[in-house]
């Protein structure tokens, strides 16, 4: 009898952590204790209503059950996406200037990537010392006004705001204008706009809930799919990563002293009422990058990162290099990449462009925010979906002065660009390998005499000074799915450079409106009690009891 009894109470404790797959099965086979407490093959149907068998249930739940990829109805749907890069030569922007070249008041995009190169002047102050912030404050509230003023208002935005434009953009372009004369001067003379001032500008364009747009926006389905792969809170970021969102999160304890004279606000009626929202505002010394998107859209965005690479002085300055935006539309990722690359039109620094772009593709790295079921957020620039780099380039033409200039003359764009540095070490696949352009049907973009349409080569009083008109500016593309819509170039005297723009048509993976979206604010932790199956007789989604049966003594 004792034997029996030690029998029974074997068979009534199971072990559910550190059993082997095979100790588990010879249990599930053997005798175990029925309602009786006698020791035999139990019937299926007390096996059913048995308590054991739920407990060896919860034992034979594998890891791969909990990373197994729901089968989630996904569709897909095109945006339209406005890209453009300027130069400006660093010159600010004055109240006469006409962005039309920049950003065409006839496109609708659902996207605006609006890139800026030598948006200050690169000298050592400005490298080495200290940024300036104004010509980029002043530059977004241009922006705002093209995108978000109605059709027909022409106002100067610098000084007498109408009644008529949107309050937010009448607040911050009056605050700028006063601003801008009551700042303090430094000891030289110079006016210093810090980085505070700017972001303060910057928030009166931004959505509400801007906090939301680095936070994961993967569905709900995927997460309860997932264990560790699961979209948790943000980990730590990497060592060395280069990332604004930590310091936009310190901007909140110091709000108060943000602003410079009178600080730009806007109520939250105000800034609902802007058809396009800023979500990135990013300076890197001379290299300015803003992207704007419809306010419907603003929702579908996520996993929000930026990622600043200095190629310039000593290798590691800002006076060049790269700022790159990460995000996600819908359930699709794209990467944007401002750039600024070696000057220079000697014969061999095209090899130093070159190292400049495999060393951006190969230190850039974007902070980790979650992962996926069955893969992670990208990281690195060419792990997304949709990845468009535009930018000065800085790639000239292998001819001479003399050759450009007669076939400038001739208008023979094909012969001119067969001399393209940027085609030929494409080419010999040195650099942008397997990246896309468009056909080129414009002049070289570089370089202009100030506020002409005669090339600086024209008028310079020495061969030292002369610049060899050349293709610096462009926009290149990788992914399946974008196609090119337009590629062309304004016509802005404001710089020595000609602006250039693009439009795309892209492809992106939406979830059908059945699937539920993961709330952005919230912890999303997995219960025990998802894990355990339930029990049909005492109602859907009610564990199972877990208490072994009493044995009889």
């Amino acid at each position: 009898m004792a034997f029996v009894k030690e029998e029974k109470m074997k068979g009534c404790h199971p072990r559910l952590f550190g059993s082997k797959e095979k100790k588990v099965a010879k249990r599930t086979d053997g005798p175990c204790c029925n309602a009786a407490g006698e020791v035999g093959p139990s019937s299926s149907k007390a096996v059913s209503s048995s308590p054991l068998r739920t407990l060896s249930g919860v034992k034979s739940i594998r890891l791969s059950h909990l990373l197994a990829q729901p089968s989630i109805n996904k569709t897909t749907e095109p945006i339209r996406i406005f890209v453009s890069t300027w130069n400006v030569a660093g010159k600010a922007p004055t109240a006469e200037l006409n962005l039309d070249d920049f950003v065409p008041p006839d496109d609708h995009s659902d996207i605006y990537v609006l890139g800026f190169q030598e948006v200050v002047p690169l000298n050592a102050g400005n490298v080495l010392v200290i940024e300036d912030h104004e010509p980029a404050a002043r530059w977004l509230v241009l922006i705002n006004q093209a995108l978000n003023r109605p059709a027909d208002n022409d106002t100067n935005v610098f000084q007498q705001p109408s009644p008529s434009m949107d309050s937010t953009s009448s607040r911050a372009s009056s605050s700028l204008d006063t601003t801008f004369s009551d700042i303090t001067k430094t000891a030289s003379g110079s006016t210093i706009f810090h980085k505070s001032f700017l972001k303060s500008v910057s928030k009166s364009f931004m959505p509400l809930q801007r906090k939301q747009l680095k936070a994961c926006n993967c569905p709900v389905e995927m997460i309860k799919s997932s264990y560790r792969d699961a979209c948790f809170r943000r980990p730590k970021k990497h060592a060395g990563e280069s990332d604004s969102s930590g310091e936009e999160e310190k901007e909140n304890t110091r709000d108060s002293c943000c602003s410079t004279g009178n600080e730009v606000t806007s109520a939250p009626t105000a800034r609902d009422q802007l058809k396009y929202n800023l979500i990135v505002c990013k300076q890197m010394v001379g290299i300015f990058v803003t992207v704007w998107v419809k306010k419907e859209l603003v929702q579908h965005i996520g996993h929000l990162r930026t990622s600043c690479i200095g190629r310039g002085i000593l290798g590691c300055l800002g006076n060049k290099g790269c700022i790159s935006v990460s995000m996600t539309v819908h359930q699709t990722s794209f990467c944007f990449i401002c750039s600024h690359l070696a000057s220079g039109q000697k014969e061999g620094d095209e090899f130093r462009r070159n190292s400049d772009v495999l060393e951006i593709l190969r230190l850039t790295l974007f902070s980790r925010i979650c992962r996926r079921a069955g893969r992670r957020i990208p990281e690195k620039i060419l792990e997304h979906d949709k990845v468009i780099w535009f930018g000065d380039l800085n790639y000239r033409l292998a001819l001479s002065y003399a050759d450009t200039k007669r076939l400038l003359t001739e208008n023979n764009w094909d012969a001119l660009f067969e001399k393209d540095q940027l085609k030929i070490e494409q080419d010999a696949g040195r650099v942008f390998k397997g990246w896309n352009e468009g056909k080129i049907y414009f002049a070289p973009t570089y370089k202009y005499s100030s506020n002409s349409d005669a090339y600086a080569g024209e008028t310079a009083t020495s061969k030292k000074k002369r610049r060899t008109p050349a293709w610096c500016d462009r926009i290149l593309w990788r992914g399946d799915g974008t196609s090119q819509l337009s590629y062309y170039r304004g016509e802005s005297r404001f710089s020595d450079h000609r602006p250039v723009c693009g439009t795309f048509i892209v492809e992106v993976e939406t979830l059908n409106k059945k699937t539920k979206r993961r709330p952005s604010s919230a912890d999303m932790r997995i219960g025990a009690e998802e894990l355990l199956p339930t029990d049909k007789n005492k109602g859907k989604g009610t564990p199972r009891n877990m208490s072994c049966p009493k044995i009889p003594q």
